[in-house]
């Protein structure tokens, strides 16, 4: 049952990076996660090779690959 909520949870992610790249603290305010499904659902996503991360200035931003 938790991969279909890590499934659903990746939807969220991708649906608000959609809009462009997103700083992983405004993508926890876009989709309302909780820090630990948020980061469940970025490596699920990474790990399908979907999001890219990059740092500046100590924030990590995300996009979609």
């Amino acid at each position: 049952m938790l991969n279909a909520k890590f499934g659903e949870d990746a939807g969220k992610v991708w649906s608000a990076l959609c809009e462009g790249e997103l700083s992983v603290k405004a993508l926890k305010k876009a989709t309302k996660l909780t820090d630990k499904d948020l980061y469940a659902a970025m490596g699920w996503l990474a790990r399908e090779a979907k999001i890219s991360f990059r740092e500046e200035n100590g924030d990590v931003f995300v996009n979609l690959i």
